[in-house]
């Protein structure tokens, strides 16, 4: 470094220096263009939040066949748990329950046929309902009758 006069280190120097200064002002161009890149991505993805936000995030489907799947299992665990005391009140709480569901599968059934399109499934489900409903409750009268009658005195 001493065989380097005066004039060429600091002509070096400030070749480093324009050196340093354009690399500087290249990292500053790719700096704004990274920052208008991620706020365009950031305001896309705001733009998708918002969407997910207004609309529903689960389809309405997808949400009451989780509900009914649930109902199942607890049904299932409740009715299996009742002590044969427990089972005529039980009963007749089913009964009055889909006395209830008669009441609903008579209005599913009577839907006017021109109002939408899916009237015709509404009927349908509508008689399954009914059918199933009517034997539950049914069932539960010829069941309950012949638990009642095990507590009766036998006559001779």
């Amino acid at each position: 470094m001493s065989d380097l006069s005066q004039t060429e280190a600091l002509e070096r120097a400030e070749a480093a220096a324009e050196a340093a200064r354009e690399a500087a002002s290249n990292a500053q161009e790719a700096a704004t263009a990274a920052q208008s890149y991620l706020d365009q991505i950031a305001g896309g993805a705001a733009d998708v939040a918002v969407q997910a936000a207004s609309t529903s995030a689960i389809e309405p489907f997808v949400f009451l066949f989780s509900v009914f799947v649930l109902a199942i299992f607890v049904g299932y665990y409740v009715v299996w748990s009742v002590t044969p005391a427990l089972h005529t009140p039980l009963m007749a709480v089913t009964n009055a329950i889909s006395s209830v569901i008669v009441v609903g599968a008579l209005l599913a059934v009577g839907v006017d046929l021109t109002q939408s399109d899916g009237a015709y499934m509404a009927r349908v489900f509508g008689f399954l309902a009914l059918v199933l409903a009517s034997v539950n409750i049914f069932g539960g009268f010829l069941v309950t009758s012949r638990m009642l009658a095990m507590y009766k005195k036998k006559q001779r």
